[in-house]
């Protein structure tokens, strides 16, 4: 484990949030119409890559555009220099930084929302599952599976490999986090052993949150566990070829920056690295070349 405590930058959130929804009519202010409004996202930050994925599973490069900001921001609240209008437009003398992601309406030239939940809901209802060739990321009767695999990423993936990496609490709270993960992995690895995706046979929004998950697993909260504690993660191979196979997915692996998400971590942590940081789960630059190809 790291010699010293583990501590890490709290993101500057914005004291205001934007939280406008697109409806399914004019009566609704903001309803769906191609080439209104534009994505800014940031693909080192978690939630805007879930969105891109989404985007690029939904086949919107021609409905509604992409604008792709720097892996870190520029500003010194920690905002986006290129956003700092937009916000200013939306909410003047906005006290927060101008972060992503953010849907934009470009005909009022400002913020719908800022709110990543929302932006992935509404870009699958109101603009994709409309073609055979586009997959129902929310298909009826699975919404509450959906959230429910959200839930178990935000709370027993994500959040526990943070506590089972950090040095500044006691052991037994690391190895009960640890427990809690693999328990969650293991899950998991019994589910892909026979099937293809977390809900059945075909690809939902539940397989973007997960993978999205054990993207930043093994990139970079991998980096504070011990290196017993990633061979013990790694040791899932059904839930690894699943991420491997998703890797190699265009929609998937082209909006990997992996060089993005080390400098994001590495500007927000202060933590020291641990003997995991050696060993890595997946080569992901070997796969993510295959989507790119």
């Amino acid at each position: 484990m790291p010699s010293t405590p583990l501590t890490t930058v709290p993101p500057l959130l914005s004291s205001r949030s934007f939280r406008g929804r697109i409806g399914c009519d004019a009566n609704s202010g903001y309803y769906a119409v191609p080439c209104r409004y534009r994505l800014h996202l940031s693909l080192s930050c978690p939630n805007s890559l879930q969105i891109a994925i989404t985007h690029s599973l939904l086949g919107l490069q021609d409905t509604l555009p992409v604008v792709l900001l720097p892996a870190l921001p520029d500003r010194p609240d920690g905002g986006h220099s290129a956003l700092h209008d937009l916000y200013e437009a939306s909410s003047h003398r906005h006290p927060g930084p101008a972060v992503a992601p953010v849907l934009s309406d470009s005909w009022t030239g400002r913020i719908v929302t800022t709110h990543s939940s929302h932006i992935l809901r509404d870009l699958a209802r109101h603009f994709g599952g409309d073609t055979q060739d586009r997959p129902l990321l929310y298909p009826r009767g699975a919404e509450k599976e959906i959230e429910a695999v959200e839930r178990l990423c935000e709370d027993r993936l994500d959040h526990a490999a943070q506590v089972a990496g950090r040095a500044d609490i006691d052991d037994a709270a690391r190895h009960s986090a640890l427990a809690s993960l693999l328990h969650v992995l293991g899950s998991l690895e019994r589910r892909l052993a026979h099937q293809n995706f977390v809900l059945g046979d075909e690809v939902t929004a539940a397989d973007v949150r997960l993978w999205v998950a054990l993207v930043q697993l093994d990139t970079v909260h991998r980096l504070h566990l011990d290196a017993a504690a990633v061979h013990r993660i790694a040791d899932h191979p059904h839930l690894w070829r699943y991420a491997r196979r998703l890797a190699a997915h265009p929609a998937f692996g082209r909006h990997l920056d992996l060089d993005g998400i080390a400098h994001r971590h590495h500007a927000r942590c202060r933590g020291l690295e641990a003997a995991g940081a050696a060993v890595q789960i997946l080569d992901w630059a070997l796969h993510i070349a295959d989507a790119r190809q």
